[in-house]
């Protein structure tokens, strides 16, 4: 059994299948800023990273063009975007198996934080969290290893070898390497083993059930 008091959950592509939405967000967002993206299966990568970062890196966009990017994709999102996810399988199970086993669970992700709790909500799952940490619409808190930061002291965490992170992608687990945390890499989301253990996942887990397996044999 891992000694884990603390299990933070990424939201997108590790809780909820949120591809569609965000999918229909960049493609509203390209359009109103005059770009034609036929490619729609690419912007998976769109999932799970900070909208800035990824607008920039695959866009070049910057300054007001980013404002303006970042602006239209939560126009669609907030309106129809946030209701086009659905949990993956087994998450109730896994966390009631997680709770049952005496473990703590929060949420950490880089989604605003009021609409992941309108979507944590809209699961039935709340009850599950001790908090729901997410990024601000101001972008002062935008980056896995800032929201980290923030449930950390939200839950006045002094030890991080105390928590584990699980999620999709590379930028959970070096957010989480950051503040000293093990991370845990989920592979049915929308990152690839090389890329969870390239950045140093410290487990694996192919399917929902396996996260408790992971943790509580």
């Amino acid at each position: 059994m891992l000694n884990y008091e603390y299990i933070f959950f990424d939201l997108d592509g590790t809780i909820s299948d949120s591809a569609p939405g965000i999918i229909g967000s960049v493609l509203y967002a390209l359009d109103k800023m005059g770009v034609s993206e036929k490619h729609e299966e690419s912007l998976t990568k769109f999932v799970g990273p900070p909208l800035t970062e990824s607008f920039t890196k695959y866009y070049g966009f910057q300054g007001e063009a980013l404002d303006m990017a970042v602006k239209t994709f939560r126009e669609y999102y907030r309106e129809k975007g946030i209701f086009e996810n659905s949990m993956y399988e087994g998450i109730p199970e896994t966390l009631k198996k997680l709770l049952e086993g005496g473990r703590r669970l929060a949420v950490a992700t880089s989604k605003p934080e009021p609409f992941a709790r309108i979507i944590i909500d809209r699961y039935g799952i709340s009850d599950c969290f001790e908090f729901i940490a997410g990024s601000t619409i101001d972008e002062t808190r935008t980056k896995k290893d800032e929201v980290i930061a923030y449930a950390l002291e939200t839950l006045g965490i002094g030890d991080p070898k105390t928590v584990l992170m699980v999620g999709d992608r590379s930028h959970d687990v070096l957010g989480a390497k950051k503040h000293g945390l093990d991370c845990l890499g989920v592979l049915y989301g929308y990152g690839s083993r090389a890329e969870l253990e390239d950045a140093g996942a410290l487990y694996i887990a192919e399917t929902v059930a396996d996260i408790s397996s992971i943790i509580m044999n």
